[in-house]
């Protein structure tokens, strides 16, 4: 584009400034006009931005449809899929009539969408399939619509840091950048800075009828000098106040570093954090963050609890199997004992007791002698010898599960004999 149409395109649409970067940036979007390529804008917030789409739309095929611009940041996640593509009538409460959407309405036309990288992930999605095929569904509906929109979009985040941390979709950035237009920052711009602010200053002026502000050598040194994080919006507002308040309508740079900001930290993108951290865009992720490491706690805690419920119950099922056989074989023990007449009641002479009240005596003994580890132990022991090792009848015996017995085995230390 040569330099007169250039300027045509400055005088239109009032865009003041020469640096290469902004001119750059013209001549792409009056190339990419002609196409219906989606294009992504990148650039600070406060840099104009929304002066590109604006040139796109009305360079194109498209000028005599309509064109929107859309702040993604502005509508709420809850309502802004249905600002987008519609919604179906009884959808949600308070739906009480079909709408349209933008993807609707803009049929034929182009949208912008400005701060796209505030889009919800959900969203995108819908988005994405728009972008690739040319087809939405409404919120609440089942009927597949088509739509031929050119999109524009333009976003003041740094996508490569949102797309590592998961907040916005590789696939939809890369479908949004076919063509990238970077608009520079106004401390890049140079002598720009001092064409903004005549024309601020003049506009000012007109508007109440007062004496334009100017400004000493030394005080454009320091405008020129100063970072400006806040870009052309900042410059607007400063030199309004200026307009406004100032009593003095040429000002130094000592009466101008009263209404410019001391020492800014940082002019860089507000997704940029210190190394080692990490950002967030929202309150809404930092709790879905907490949340997530909340979760992964309770399902730690839970499998702990499980284990823990899960060895009381294989003590408890042996230590009543070992209730049990105790207690039925001293019951027993008693009756095998041969019964005494009551008619002959004479005193045995054998000095030595007989085998069966010994074994009684025994048997009444161990409670006292054992604790009921080695009680189980021993219950264990007799009952792999009565069944000559087999350990599946072992534990039918003893009234408990093939797999507690051999729990107890290993822990008894009867598998190393």
């Amino acid at each position: 584009m040569n330099t007169s149409e250039l300027q045509k395109i400055k005088q239109r649409y009032n865009i003041v400034g020469n640096c290469d970067g902004l001119n750059h940036a013209l001549d792409v979007a009056m190339q990419v006009a002609l196409t219906d390529l989606s294009v992504l804008i990148i650039g600070e917030s406060g840099v104009g931005k929304e002066i590109i789409p604006r040139v796109i739309h009305d360079n194109s095929p498209r000028k005599r449809e309509r064109y929107f611009a859309i702040n993604c940041g502005s509508i709420p996640e809850g309502t802004i899929d249905s600002e987008l593509f519609g919604h179906e009538k009884g959808a949600f409460t308070g739906a009480i009539g079909e709408s349209e959407g933008y993807f609707g309405v803009a049929n034929k036309g182009t949208i912008f969408l400005d701060e796209v990288g505030e889009l919800p992930i959900a969203t995108q999605a819908r988005l994405l399939r728009v972008l690739e095929t040319g087809e939405y569904i409404r919120v609440g509906g089942q009927e597949i619509r088509k739509t031929d929109v050119r999109i524009v979009a333009a976003t003041n985040v740094n996508m490569r840091k949102a797309i590592s941390e998961g907040r916005f979709r590789e696939d939809l950035y890369y479908r949004l950048n076919t063509i990238p237009i970077q608009v520079p920052p106004l401390r890049d711009r140079g002598n720009d800075i001092l064409l903004l602010f005549r024309l601020f200053a003049m506009q000012m002026a007109e508007k109440y009828r007062i004496p334009k502000v100017t400004l000493t050598e030394d005080a454009k040194a320091l405008l020129l000098h100063y970072k400006w994080p806040g870009n052309v919006r900042q410059l607007k507002n400063i030199t309004e106040q200026m307009s406004i308040l100032s009593e003095e309508r040429e000002l130094n740079a000592d009466l101008l570093k009263k209404y410019i900001p001391e020492n800014p930290d940082s002019t860089q993108l507000a997704t940029i954090n210190q190394p080692g951290q990490h950002s967030y865009e929202s309150e809404r992720e930092i709790l879905y963050k907490i949340l997530y490491e909340l979760r992964g706690n309770v399902s730690d805690l839970r499998r702990d609890l499980t284990s823990l419920r899960k060895q009381l119950d294989d003590a408890h099922e042996l230590n009543e199997a070992i209730a049990f056989k105790h207690n039925n074989y001293i019951e027993t023990a008693p009756t095998q004992m041969p019964a005494i007449s009551n008619e002959t009641r004479t005193i045995p002479t054998i000095s030595q007791p007989s085998a069966i009240e010994v074994e009684a005596e025994e048997i009444k003994a161990e409670p006292e002698s054992l604790n009921l580890s080695d009680l189980g132990r021993q219950m264990v022991e007799k009952a792999l010898e009565r069944n000559g090792g087999n350990r599946k009848k072992a534990a039918q015996e003893l009234g408990i599960s093939d797999r507690t017995l051999y729990r107890r085995i290993r822990q008894y230390g009867l598998d190393k004999k």
